[in-house]
């Protein structure tokens, strides 16, 4: 409403007329439009590296978490391989015990031998079986060939048993494989 007139004027739907703005108003202007952008591309910048060092970060901590495990798993392999070298000694043994040695003795030796297998098998230690099965390189270490009634390529005897440790291969096994039967006949 007009004071003077006391006529009530109303919006036209139209929006008002901005003041005319002068030239170093204008540059001013164009320098916080382009101080704006050079923030936001700082801020883009910024976001982008965070998103990269958090995904940075989560693959540590899963780094981290699995090494923590190996390190729990695998940390006694050494330990192990020197433990295997006992089981062996006790087997070879048990194979040279004379006759006429008390049965209880090698009762009590046969015992005390699982026994000690039976902890190793606990503790992630299992013996790979080769006996009558194929060559594989990532498990068996040939050590000869021999003519046996067996396919060529298949174990035909064990000189040293092999171990892996939860899976991992702690020590290959020692084999001697077969040149199959026609060698056998001649």
């Amino acid at each position: 409403m007009n004071e003077s007139s006391g006529v009530h004027l109303e919006n036209s739907g139209q929006p008002e007329e901005i003041p005319a703005v002068g030239a170093s108003q204008t540059s001013e202007i164009q320098d916080l439009q382009k101080r704006i952008q050079e923030l936001e591309a700082q801020v883009k910048e910024k976001e982008s590296k965070y998103v990269y060092l958090y995904a940075d970060f989560e693959n540590f901590k899963k780094r981290s978490i699995k090494e923590r495990s190996d390190l729990i798993k695998f940390g006694w392999e050494s330990v192990a391989r020197d433990l295997l070298e006992t089981a062996d000694n006790l087997e070879r043994a048990m194979t040279h015990v004379p006759t006429g040695t008390d049965s209880n003795f090698t009762d009590g030796l046969t015992m005390v031998l699982n026994q000690f297998r039976s902890s190793l098998q606990k503790q992630g230690v299992e013996a790979i079986e080769s006996l009558e099965k194929s060559f594989d390189p990532n498990f068996h270490e040939a050590v000869g060939q021999e003519p046996s009634p067996l396919p060529s390529g298949v174990i035909s005897r064990e000189h040293t048993r092999g171990y892996t440790l939860h899976g991992r291969l702690l020590r290959p096994a020692r084999v001697v494989l077969s040149n199959g039967e026609k060698e056998l006949k001649s």
